[in-house]
This record gives structure tokens, sequence and C-alpha cells, in this order.
């Protein structure tokens, strides 16, 4: 006898849209696809942190790590598991690593990300995630957005631009409340443009292990 298939959960069939878009045109941008009530909680477990709690954001890896706030204004603090909030969303990303890898074959070895704060009137100018051909470890970038009540005019869109051409807009993406846009880190340059109200983010990166022994790569 044969077996009815199984039905898809709601997650499975956001892992297949976002595999799809990741296979073909290398990004996809998903309104409010991880649960309402987790952005809620991120929300509030952002706002609980204090001003001390971020460093100014840097530039580059390591050794060569730089402050410049002519390139990039954000400040950041690195999500970890010592709330129920940040533990369930790593949770949820720990389970997209899983099905990318099994869809994809990408070899993904982990996700690392971090809390972005971007005060009235910072941005982050044009630039890559990773590098081709270098020793960089990112493959997948993801933002998650936190700004509840948003509106256009309030800036820090997104804008991703043609891996050919650096002056091509592939796209322009609002920082609207629960969205989470994807995309391929060594490929799409792109930017934040200035914010003209505070713009809260969750800024992420599924990662391979380009390391000879057993401690992975540095990249913070």
């Amino acid at each position: 006898m044969s077996q009815l298939p199984q039905r898809q959960s709601a997650d499975d069939v956001v892992f297949d849209c976002i595999a799809e878009a990741l296979a073909g045109n290398g990004y996809i941008s998903l309104p409010a696809v991880l649960p309402a009530g987790l952005i809620d909680e991120l929300f509030m477990h952002l706002k609980s942190l204090g001003s001390c709690e971020f460093r100014q954001a840097g530039i580059g890896k390591a050794d060569a790590r730089q402050v410049n706030t002519f390139v990039r204004g954000d400040a950041i603090t690195w999500l970890d598991e010592t709330s129920d909030a940040s533990r369930a969303y790593l949770d949820w990303m720990e389970k997209l690593r899983l099905e990318l890898n099994r869809r994809l074959f990408l070899g993904l070895f982990d996700f690392e990300c971090h809390y972005a704060w971007y005060p009235r009137g910072s941005y982050y100018k044009q630039h890559v995630d990773a590098f081709r051909g270098s020793d960089s470890n990112r493959i997948i970038s993801s933002v998650l957005y936190l700004n509840p009540g948003w509106r256009p005019g309030d800036g820090g869109e997104l804008v991703l631009y043609s891996p050919q051409d650096k002056a091509n807009v592939v796209e322009s993406i609002e920082p609207r409340y629960g969205k989470l846009v994807m995309f391929l880190s060594e490929v799409f340059p792109h930017e934040v443009l200035p914010a003209n109200r505070s713009r809260y983010s969750i800024a992420g990166w599924f990662r391979v292990n380009n390391s000879l022994g057993s401690v992975i790569d540095p990249s913070r």
C-alpha cells in the first residue's frame, strides 16, 4: 500500500524558497517568515541591552580589524544563547543551516550573528561580505530587520548591486519589521543607506570551516 506524501511544515516551505532563490538569482527577501512572537521577543531583548554592551563596528578581520566611521557607522553586539529570544533565533537558523546543506550541499559549518544598531545619520558604504578566492569563510549573509513602524522616508535601505556592475542596483530593500534577507556573501556588493532614525537588525553569516585543525576560522 502506497503512503500518502507528508505535508510540508511552514518552515519547510520557507527553507525550500530560500534554497531555490540562492541556487537561482542568489538572493531573497522574505516578509515576516519567522514567528511574530519571536520577532517581538528579539526586539525587546535588543532594546533591553545597554549602550555599553554595543561596540563600534570595524572593518577587516582579526589583527587587520579597524574602526572607520567614514565607511560604516553602526554599533554591534554578538548574539549568544544567554536569552530565550536569541536562543530560539539561533535554533531556527541552525535548522536552516542543516536544510540548506541537505538541499544545496554547501558544507555550511556554523552560523554567527550580531545585533546591529545604526544611529540616525549612520550608514555602511558599498562592500562585499567575502572576497572571491580569499580565505574568507562566509558563504551566505542574512539580515533580519527589527524596526517597528518603519515608514518610507526613514532611510536605512539595503541596496544590492549587480555582481557584474557595481553601479547597477539589483534591488533596494526596505528594513521593515520582521523581514528576512539572504544573499550569497561573495557575490553581491551592497550598502546600507543613511538612516533617518535608529535602525535595528540582526546581521549574520553561514560559514564553512577553512581551518586545517579543530578550531574554526576566526572572523570577528
